[in-house]
Protein backbone atom coordinates (compact mmCIF):
# COMPACT_ATOMS: atom_id res chain seq x y z
CA UNK A 1 0.00 0.00 0.00
CA UNK A 2 2.86 2.35 0.79
CA UNK A 3 4.02 2.31 -2.93
CA UNK A 4 0.95 3.47 -4.15
CA UNK A 5 0.95 6.64 -2.21
CA UNK A 6 4.78 7.05 -3.24
CA UNK A 7 4.97 6.35 -6.72
CA UNK A 8 1.16 6.86 -8.08
CA UNK A 9 1.38 4.77 -10.72
CA UNK A 10 -1.54 4.89 -13.66
CA UNK A 11 -2.49 7.84 -12.74
CA UNK A 12 -5.45 9.52 -15.66
CA UNK A 13 -3.93 13.18 -15.70
CA UNK A 14 -7.47 13.86 -17.62
CA UNK A 15 -9.17 12.95 -14.66
CA UNK A 16 -10.40 15.45 -11.91
CA UNK A 17 -12.29 14.98 -8.48
CA UNK A 18 -15.27 17.03 -7.48
CA UNK A 19 -16.22 16.56 -4.09
CA UNK A 20 -19.32 18.14 -2.74
CA UNK A 21 -19.71 19.38 1.00
CA UNK A 22 -23.01 20.58 1.70
CA UNK A 23 -22.76 22.38 4.75
CA UNK A 24 -24.84 23.32 8.09
CA UNK A 25 -23.65 24.34 10.92
CA UNK A 26 -20.19 22.39 10.79
CA UNK A 27 -17.64 25.18 11.93
CA UNK A 28 -15.81 22.71 14.06
CA UNK A 29 -16.22 20.20 11.61
CA UNK A 30 -15.03 21.86 7.98
CA UNK A 31 -11.41 22.66 8.87
CA UNK A 32 -10.53 19.09 9.71
CA UNK A 33 -12.29 17.49 6.85
CA UNK A 34 -10.99 19.86 4.54
CA UNK A 35 -7.61 18.58 5.59
CA UNK A 36 -7.93 15.40 5.95
CA UNK A 37 -9.21 15.62 2.18
CA UNK A 38 -6.02 17.95 0.96
CA UNK A 39 -3.92 15.14 2.76
CA UNK A 40 -5.12 12.00 1.10
CA UNK A 41 -5.44 13.43 -2.68
CA UNK A 42 -2.09 14.91 -1.90
CA UNK A 43 -0.42 11.47 -0.43
CA UNK A 44 -2.85 9.52 -4.00
CA UNK A 45 -1.79 12.03 -6.67
CA UNK A 46 -5.16 12.31 -7.97
CA UNK A 47 -6.13 15.87 -9.57
CA UNK A 48 -9.13 17.27 -6.90
CA UNK A 49 -11.37 20.35 -5.95
CA UNK A 50 -13.59 20.37 -2.69
CA UNK A 51 -16.53 22.47 -3.41
CA UNK A 52 -18.14 23.99 0.02
CA UNK A 53 -22.13 24.47 -0.54
CA UNK A 54 -22.98 26.26 3.19
CA UNK A 55 -26.64 27.03 3.70
CA UNK A 56 -26.50 29.76 5.32
CA UNK A 57 -25.32 28.45 8.72
CA UNK A 58 -25.67 30.59 11.34
CA UNK A 59 -22.86 29.22 13.18
CA UNK A 60 -20.29 30.96 11.03
CA UNK A 61 -19.49 28.13 9.20
CA UNK A 62 -18.52 30.28 5.52
CA UNK A 63 -16.82 32.59 7.39
CA UNK A 64 -14.55 29.37 8.41
CA UNK A 65 -14.38 28.03 5.02
CA UNK A 66 -13.49 31.72 3.53
CA UNK A 67 -9.98 31.19 5.76
CA UNK A 68 -9.58 27.35 4.44
CA UNK A 69 -9.95 28.92 0.94
CA UNK A 70 -7.30 31.04 1.73
CA UNK A 71 -4.88 28.54 3.12
CA UNK A 72 -5.31 25.91 0.18
CA UNK A 73 -5.97 27.97 -2.78
CA UNK A 74 -8.80 29.06 -4.41
CA UNK A 75 -8.23 26.02 -7.69
CA UNK A 76 -8.89 23.74 -4.37
CA UNK A 77 -11.22 25.74 -2.17
CA UNK A 78 -14.46 26.48 -4.07
CA UNK A 79 -16.87 28.21 -2.04
CA UNK A 80 -20.66 28.00 -3.45
CA UNK A 81 -23.29 29.31 -0.49
CA UNK A 82 -26.40 29.51 -0.54
CA UNK A 83 -28.44 31.75 1.52
CA UNK A 84 -30.96 29.46 3.20
CA UNK A 85 -31.00 25.92 3.77
CA UNK A 86 -32.98 24.24 0.47
CA UNK A 87 -32.49 20.70 1.09
CA UNK A 88 -29.57 17.93 -0.02
CA UNK A 89 -30.90 17.31 -3.57
CA UNK A 90 -31.04 20.86 -4.81
CA UNK A 91 -27.45 21.28 -2.79
CA UNK A 92 -26.18 18.53 -5.10
CA UNK A 93 -27.54 20.52 -8.01
CA UNK A 94 -26.00 23.41 -7.35
CA UNK A 95 -22.38 21.67 -6.93
CA UNK A 96 -22.48 19.88 -9.90
CA UNK A 97 -23.33 22.99 -11.28
CA UNK A 98 -19.67 24.54 -10.07
CA UNK A 99 -18.05 21.24 -10.71
CA UNK A 100 -15.48 21.13 -13.52
CA UNK A 101 -14.37 17.22 -12.74
CA UNK A 102 -15.19 14.50 -14.79
CA UNK A 103 -16.07 12.59 -11.73
CA UNK A 104 -17.98 13.92 -8.76
CA UNK A 105 -17.49 12.80 -4.77
CA UNK A 106 -20.29 13.04 -2.09
CA UNK A 107 -20.23 13.37 1.49
CA UNK A 108 -21.21 14.74 5.01
CA UNK A 109 -18.91 16.75 6.17
CA UNK A 110 -19.13 16.11 9.85
CA UNK A 111 -16.40 13.33 9.75
CA UNK A 112 -18.78 10.64 9.41
CA UNK A 113 -17.01 9.63 6.17
CA UNK A 114 -13.48 9.46 6.47
CA UNK A 115 -11.46 10.66 3.16
CA UNK A 116 -9.02 7.84 3.92
CA UNK A 117 -11.53 5.29 1.53
CA UNK A 118 -11.88 8.11 -1.26
CA UNK A 119 -8.35 6.03 -2.96
CA UNK A 120 -9.87 2.75 -2.28
CA UNK A 121 -13.47 4.26 -4.01
CA UNK A 122 -11.50 5.55 -7.36
CA UNK A 123 -9.42 2.37 -7.37
CA UNK A 124 -12.64 0.36 -7.38
CA UNK A 125 -14.53 2.63 -10.11
CA UNK A 126 -11.42 2.09 -12.32
CA UNK A 127 -11.28 -1.64 -11.64
CA UNK A 128 -14.68 -1.88 -13.28
CA UNK A 129 -15.62 1.02 -15.00
CA UNK A 130 -18.29 1.81 -12.50
CA UNK A 131 -20.80 4.26 -13.41
CA UNK A 132 -20.96 4.91 -9.40
CA UNK A 133 -19.19 3.12 -6.57
CA UNK A 134 -20.86 3.47 -2.63
CA UNK A 135 -19.85 3.20 0.32
CA UNK A 136 -21.16 0.38 2.08
CA UNK A 137 -21.93 -0.38 6.36
CA UNK A 138 -23.28 -3.95 5.45
CA UNK A 139 -20.63 -5.89 3.83
CA UNK A 140 -17.10 -6.66 4.35
CA UNK A 141 -15.29 -4.90 7.09
CA UNK A 142 -17.77 -2.60 7.56
CA UNK A 143 -19.68 -0.54 10.26
CA UNK A 144 -20.89 1.72 12.35
CA UNK A 145 -19.33 3.12 15.45
CA UNK A 146 -20.39 5.74 17.96
CA UNK A 147 -24.08 5.17 17.40
CA UNK A 148 -26.47 3.83 20.55
CA UNK A 149 -28.48 0.66 19.93
CA UNK A 150 -31.67 2.83 19.20
CA UNK A 151 -30.49 4.18 16.25
CA UNK A 152 -28.25 0.82 14.97
CA UNK A 153 -31.63 -0.69 15.15
CA UNK A 154 -33.24 1.72 12.93
CA UNK A 155 -30.51 2.17 10.25
CA UNK A 156 -30.52 -1.73 10.47
CA UNK A 157 -34.31 -2.08 10.25
CA UNK A 158 -34.45 0.74 7.42
CA UNK A 159 -31.83 -0.95 5.50
CA UNK A 160 -33.85 -4.91 5.62
CA UNK A 161 -37.00 -2.65 4.67
CA UNK A 162 -35.39 -1.31 1.74
CA UNK A 163 -33.51 -4.37 0.64
CA UNK A 164 -36.96 -7.09 0.51
CA UNK A 165 -38.94 -4.08 -1.14
CA UNK A 166 -37.44 -2.21 -3.66
CA UNK A 167 -34.70 -5.14 -4.61
CA UNK A 168 -32.09 -2.28 -5.40
CA UNK A 169 -28.96 -4.34 -6.06
CA UNK A 170 -27.18 -2.38 -3.79
CA UNK A 171 -26.02 -3.65 0.31
CA UNK A 172 -26.57 -0.18 1.28
CA UNK A 173 -28.73 2.45 0.40
CA UNK A 174 -29.08 5.39 3.00
CA UNK A 175 -25.17 5.88 3.04
CA UNK A 176 -24.14 8.88 1.70
CA UNK A 177 -20.67 8.49 0.72
CA UNK A 178 -20.29 8.04 -2.75
CA UNK A 179 -18.64 8.46 -6.38
CA UNK A 180 -19.86 9.00 -9.60
CA UNK A 181 -19.03 9.65 -13.38
CA UNK A 182 -20.34 13.63 -13.87
CA UNK A 183 -22.87 12.66 -16.30
CA UNK A 184 -24.32 9.89 -13.99
CA UNK A 185 -24.87 11.65 -11.07
CA UNK A 186 -26.51 14.88 -13.21
CA UNK A 187 -28.73 11.85 -14.91
CA UNK A 188 -29.84 10.57 -11.19
CA UNK A 189 -30.33 14.01 -9.86
CA UNK A 190 -32.43 15.03 -12.62
CA UNK A 191 -35.06 12.39 -12.09
CA UNK A 192 -35.41 12.10 -7.68
CA UNK A 193 -37.75 13.66 -6.54
CA UNK A 194 -37.15 12.98 -2.81
CA UNK A 195 -35.73 14.80 -0.17
CA UNK A 196 -33.52 14.36 2.74
CA UNK A 197 -32.24 10.71 4.06
CA UNK A 198 -34.90 9.49 1.29
CA UNK A 199 -32.47 11.06 -1.32
CA UNK A 200 -29.84 9.09 -1.50
CA UNK A 201 -32.09 5.66 -1.65
CA UNK A 202 -33.68 6.94 -4.55
CA UNK A 203 -30.69 7.91 -6.06
CA UNK A 204 -29.29 4.02 -6.03
CA UNK A 205 -32.87 2.76 -7.19
CA UNK A 206 -32.93 5.22 -9.93
CA UNK A 207 -29.37 3.92 -10.78
CA UNK A 208 -30.57 0.67 -10.77
CA UNK A 209 -33.94 1.82 -13.09
CA UNK A 210 -31.04 3.27 -15.64
CA UNK A 211 -29.16 -0.07 -15.75
CA UNK A 212 -26.17 2.05 -13.97
CA UNK A 213 -23.42 -0.22 -12.87
CA UNK A 214 -22.62 -0.13 -8.96
CA UNK A 215 -19.38 -0.81 -7.11
CA UNK A 216 -19.36 -1.03 -3.64
CA UNK A 217 -16.44 -0.01 -0.93
CA UNK A 218 -16.79 -1.36 2.97
CA UNK A 219 -16.36 1.65 4.79
CA UNK A 220 -16.41 2.48 8.81
CA UNK A 221 -19.13 5.26 9.45
CA UNK A 222 -18.17 7.79 12.78
CA UNK A 223 -20.42 9.16 14.55
CA UNK A 224 -20.33 13.06 13.94
CA UNK A 225 -17.56 14.47 16.65
CA UNK A 226 -18.84 17.74 16.89
CA UNK A 227 -22.50 19.37 16.68
CA UNK A 228 -26.05 17.61 17.24
CA UNK A 229 -27.01 14.80 14.74
CA UNK A 230 -29.89 15.82 12.45
CA UNK A 231 -31.57 13.06 13.01
CA UNK A 232 -35.08 13.02 14.34
CA UNK A 233 -39.04 11.85 13.97
CA UNK A 234 -39.50 13.64 11.32
CA UNK A 235 -36.96 12.33 9.03
CA UNK A 236 -38.29 9.04 10.06
CA UNK A 237 -41.66 9.53 9.23
CA UNK A 238 -40.21 11.06 6.12
CA UNK A 239 -38.21 7.67 5.58
CA UNK A 240 -41.02 5.54 6.04
CA UNK A 241 -42.98 7.49 3.29
CA UNK A 242 -40.48 7.91 0.67
CA UNK A 243 -40.06 3.70 1.17
CA UNK A 244 -43.70 3.66 0.49
CA UNK A 245 -43.14 5.85 -2.33
CA UNK A 246 -40.56 4.50 -4.22
CA UNK A 247 -41.83 1.05 -3.21
CA UNK A 248 -45.40 2.23 -5.66
CA UNK A 249 -43.80 3.77 -8.44
CA UNK A 250 -40.64 1.91 -8.87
Amino acid sequence: MASRKTSHPNRDSEDKYSILLPTYNERENLPLIVWLLVKYFGESGYNYEVIIIDDGSPDGTLEVAEQLQKIYGEDKILLRPRAKKLGLGTAYIHGIKHATGNFVIIMDADLSHHPKFIPEFIEKQKEGNYDLVSGTRYKGNGGVYGWDLRRKLISRGANFLTQVLLRPGASDLTGSFRLYKKEVLESLVERCVSKGYVFQMEMIVRARQLNYTIGEVPISFVDRVYGESKLGGNEIVSFVKGLITLFATT
